[in-house]
């Protein structure tokens, strides 16, 4: 249950618990509250755990330095430190950090990693079931692992041939096609699961898991087939908030491990990750000749600069250039 907020008391006292209620108060989604409040651990340990009050812009500096000389880091992952400190400084403790000087990271330009229609083909050939299913809709929706468990029933609408994601990166909504070869598997996969919410209704549990906000404004819903985790957990777990046994959905470890051995029983050497279907969605969308705007909204990227990454992995060799050594007789 990685991503339920963890209860912290309403008036805190401890340093990192007033951190995340400022975080919470302001809005921000549960997975830049984890990110923050990593970075900001690693920071006060580089420091030998001395409380941020005590420590500057000069630290500040020194950490970032450190991350790039001494850790090599990319410049994201350096860029995601930055905001977690500046948010501690600028906006929790109210201290100004203009001007910091440091050693920036050096950029990396990579390429996603793209699996050919043949690979997805065969990396789907050794799934079976649940985890097979989970596959084609990233692959064929371009839903990031952690948006797709977060799928509930309702989200799957049939009528309009959308589904619905909650909550995606940066907090927002967005809609992505629904794929008509999937939907006898995900009406059963719906019939699956309404069964085991009725067994688990019988046992005294039923409930599933709701953020604070909608569990006070639809205090029944949590009981409701609708609500209910297209992936549900195989076991019942114990809510670290409220300590409450209910089903969450399946841990994402489960599907990353399955993905690794089907890549591997393909015999395909590129690197397994879940995340590859969704580079693989965007680029085969764009080798069929859609315009980058659209595969932007379907993918929800904020900015269309990250969706132009794919036309450099388009399966054209060499930018659509001709090699001089096919020309040989």
């Amino acid at each position: 249950m990685d991503d339920i907020q963890h209860r912290i008391p309403s008036k805190p006292t401890r340093f990192l618990d007033q951190l995340r209620l400022h975080i919470r108060k302001n809005g921000l989604a549960y997975r830049t509250e984890q990110t923050y409040i990593h970075w900001i651990k690693r920071y006060i340990f580089f420091h030998e755990k001395k409380h941020p009050k005590d420590l500057g812009i000069p630290d500040i500096e020194a950490f970032l330095t450190h991350l790039s000389v001494d850790r090599h880091c990319s410049l994201s992952t350096q860029k995601l430190a930055l905001n977690a400190l500046i948010y501690l400084y600028r906006r929790f403790l109210e201290v100004d950090t203009q001007d910091l000087n440091f050693i920036p990271a050096v950029r990396h330009k990579r390429l996603p990693v793209v699996y050919s229609r043949e690979e997805i083909t065969a990396i789907l050939g050794q799934l079976k079931g649940v985890h097979k299913l989970q596959v084609e809709l990233m692959y064929g929706t371009g839903l990031r692992k952690a948006e797709l468990l977060s799928l509930r029933i309702k989200d799957i609408d049939f009528g309009n041939n959308n589904i619905i994601v909650r909550s995606g990166k940066g907090n927002k909504d967005r809609t992505t096609m629904l794929p008509q070869t999937l939907i006898p598997a995900l009406r059963r996969q719906i019939e699956k699961v309404k069964n085991i919410h009725q067994q688990d209704i019988e046992d005294g549990y039923g409930d599933v898991y709701l953020p604070d906000a909608l569990n006070r404004k639809y205090p029944r819903a949590a009981k409701e087939t609708g609500w209910q985790f297209l992936f549900p957990s195989s076991k019942i777990g114990r809510d670290p908030r409220s300590g409450v046994l209910r089903r969450h959905h399946l841990h994402p470890t489960a599907l990353s491990k399955q993905i690794r051995q089907a890549v591997r029983a393909a015999d395909i050497h590129k690197p397994a990750r879940s995340h590859s279907f969704r580079h693989s969605f965007a680029t085969h969308l764009l080798e069929a000749g859609y315009d980058l705007r659209t595969i932007q909204e379907l993918l929800g990227h904020t900015d269309v600069s990250t969706t132009e990454i794919y036309t450099h992995v388009l399966n054209r060799g060499g930018k659509g250039v001709r090699s001089p050594a096919d020309a040989l007789i």
